[in-house]
């Protein structure tokens, strides 16, 4: 609606006027928009109240119901029949392209959402990051980007390690099948139980998610079958909010990619050794980033950047947006 106004506003003075200069009064006894005389003061060598005064004066028509002044500002009271026949008439003429603009000119957006954890329930956190993540999605289409919505997947890391240990102590093909996520958790919280008699389990964890990273046949066959029956579930509850998704590149993707991102960090002698492992110093304030722990395994953090480089080189994004828990952080790149 600013639009109308600065359309009859300008019909009634030589002066330039646009959108950023048209506000809206806190109160409503002083108007329904407002156009402060300030700005035109200086280059009019006049008074603000005095320019007020002569515009309201000039002011007429059908869509304006008063015009009033009020210490150098033009308070404008709107005919709401008129303006809502005219925006209704225009929703309904443009139907599903009313509020689209080009002001993206086009440009791809990437959307980091949901991603959800294999082998565990789908939280309200994740179902917060979906919902608010389409949001965005949909607002950005409106505006003339192409968002690409991705679902990072947790499918990587020690817990995984931890999961195959379990089921291959006390898991059921049987049991993952009928009920994949309470099965595989429950085997996950059993882990940790029986790690706190048996410190060991938590070796064979890191040991097995090593081999996992090496490739080991056994272990990605595992693995490959708790994330299909994760994505199952998932689903279920994608389809019900009607979400869709662009990827579903999850973390174990960048697995074979790492590397040379941790070559460029030691090339550009980012990375330094602590107590075995490979960090990064991020300042005093902050704990250095761990890129890679000392037996060699990688961390988030690691897939992360990598996850980010490569979405870089795939989609050349003009924005990468992240939505996340509130223990986290919004974060855009550009």
């Amino acid at each position: 609606m600013k639009k109308e106004i600065v359309s009859i506003l300008q019909r009634f003075t030589t002066e330039t006027i646009d959108d950023s200069m048209i506000e809206i009064p806190v109160y409503a006894h002083l108007g329904d928009y407002a156009l402060p005389c300030f700005p035109l003061a200086k280059k009019l060598r006049q008074s603000p109240i005095l320019i007020a005064q002569e515009l309201a004066a000039n002011i007429q028509d059908e869509s304006i119901e008063k015009i009033e002044t009020v210490n150098g500002y033009v308070n404008i009271f709107i005919k709401r029949v008129t303006f809502g026949h005219s925006i209704l008439t225009n929703i309904l003429n443009q139907g599903k392209q009313y509020g689209s603009s080009n002001i993206g000119a086009g440009g791809i957006v990437s959307i980091d959402m949901s991603s959800p954890n294999i082998a565990k329930p789908f939280s309200m956190g994740h179902l917060r990051s979906t919902v608010i993540g389409n949001s965005i999605a949909l607002l950005h289409e409106k505006s003339g980007y192409q968002p690409v919505k991705i679902n990072h997947l947790g499918d990587w890391g020690t817990q995984f390690g931890k999961l195959l240990v379990a089921y291959r102590l006390w898991g059921s093909e049987k049991k993952v099948q009928e009920a994949p996520i309470e099965t595989l958790l429950a085997l996950y919280v059993r882990f940790h139980e029986e790690a706190k008699i048996d410190d060991s389990l938590n070796d064979k964890g890191r040991a097995a998610f090593k081999s996992l990273e090496d490739g080991d046949t056994e272990a990605l066959a595992l693995w490959d079958w708790f994330r299909t029956e994760s994505l199952k579930e998932f689903q279920k509850i994608y389809d019900l909010l009607g979400v869709s998704f662009d990827s579903f590149q999850g973390e174990a993707y960048y697995n074979d990619k790492m590397e040379p991102i941790v070559e460029e960090l030691l090339e550009k002698n980012l990375l330094v050794e602590s107590d075995g492992a490979l960090v990064v110093d991020v300042g005093e304030h902050l704990p250095p980033c761990l890129i890679k722990k000392s037996d060699g395994a990688t961390l988030y953090a690691t897939r992360d950047i990598t996850a980010a480089i490569h979405r870089k080189h795939t989609y050349n994004f003009v924005k990468s947006l992240y939505v996340v828990g509130m223990n986290k952080a919004y974060t855009s790149h550009s």
